[in-house]
């Protein structure tokens, strides 16, 4: 007979979760996934404003019908895990409470890194804004590469509070000791949230060990509300004495996911090496026909012709060969790979 976990625990193991989480807690929860698998985001699109004019028929400019962006979010992490506990082992013990011990422990050790590691790579490869350098930040340039990502923020309109710096023990020894920071009060006086140890450039510094880094990023600037990580564990139990077992045999499933929200990318910037970030596609125009060149290492190209994002885009179409354009639109595309930071976006207007 089978005790099911996920009643009798839901609420202990979200709470696992997300006090194990370096993540959880400092993204959006505008949007509820939960009992769904797939949510369209819909942003509107505001006009730009005209001088009025005092006489005639369209004194407030030209009247034009209020578009929008749709961005689709697909859930696409589902993963499991299955363990015995085999009666001999423990005899005596409570099987029901040993069972809901070893699923806290999957969750510590297995679920919440596998989570947060996740995450971090898809807020780095979907940045609205993914800086590159040749040169890996050291305690005398840190703090300035900081600042930059903090200033980009701040000329992008993304509000102040709710920031957050992730960056490896390493970065967070280099910021120590960096000049420019020495001397200075509050940098890991109160620990405030997990792996929160301090403020810089208006950032709450969230430490994270080095495997939890993509590779080749050196740190990732998030605002909470351009950022989602929605998750939930669908179905946790035990099976106490099940065909060919003679103890306990768990099962779990782990369902989750990460974005950038396209409309507030602006809130993403990430720091990454320039080798592991793909160069933008090269485009060229005749006959209103756009055609796209792929860079090296790339796989895809994404393209739109209605001025919105390719990264994020509902819209947006795999490139296979040069595009027929009409007059005045605009064609954006950009380069995606697997184990590579997206390209900037190109884009030329017909």
């Amino acid at each position: 007979m089978a005790v099911n976990l996920a009643t009798k625990y839901s609420s202990q193991i979200a709470e696992v979760f997300t006090a194990g989480s370096f993540v959880k807690g400092k993204t959006s929860t505008t949007f509820d996934l939960t009992g769904v698998k797939t949510l369209k985001v819909y942003t509107p699109v505001t006009v730009p404003e005209v001088d009025y004019t005092r006489e005639g028929m369209a004194r407030y400019g030209t009247v034009t019908e209020m578009q929008d962006i749709v961005q689709e979010l697909k859930m696409t992490q589902d993963k499991a895990f299955t363990l015995t506990i085999d009666k001999g082992n423990y005899l005596d013990q409570n099987m029901s409470k040993k069972a809901a011990d070893m699923l806290r422990l999957q969750i510590n050790e297995q679920s919440t890194p596998a989570a947060d590691k996740y995450a971090l790579k898809r807020f780095a490869m979907m940045a609205g804004t993914i800086a590159t350098t040749e040169t890996a930040p050291t305690k005398e340039t840190i703090v300035e590469m900081i600042s930059t990502g903090a200033q980009t923020l701040d000329d992008n309109l993304v509000p102040d509070g709710d920031r957050y710096l992730y960056v490896t023990a390493e970065g967070y020894k280099m910021i120590r000791l960096s000049p420019e920071f020495t001397g200075l009060e509050g940098l890991g006086v109160k620990a405030i949230g997990k792996g929160v140890c301090g403020e810089i450039a208006g950032l709450n510094i969230v430490r994270v060990p080095k495997s939890y880094m993509p590779a080749g990023c050196y740190f990732i600037i998030t605002h909470k509300n351009s950022v989602l990580m929605p998750y939930k564990i669908s179905d946790a139990k035990v099976h106490n004495d099940p065909v060919g077992v003679s103890g306990a045999l768990i099962e779990g499933r782990h369902y989750y996911d990460a974005f950038v929200l396209g409309a507030k990318s602006n809130g993403v910037y990430a720091l990454v090496q320039k080798s592991s970030k793909l160069t933008a596609p090269i485009l060229a125009f005749s006959s209103q026909t756009v055609t796209a060149t792929k860079p090296s290492g790339a796989e895809e190209m994404r393209y739109t012709v209605d001025g919105t994002d390719p990264r994020y885009s509902d819209s947006a179409k795999v490139y296979t060969a040069g595009v027929a354009m009409t007059s005045g639109a605009t064609f954006r595309v950009a380069a995606f790979a697997e184990g590579k930071f997206t390209s900037d976006v190109v884009d030329r207007t017909c």
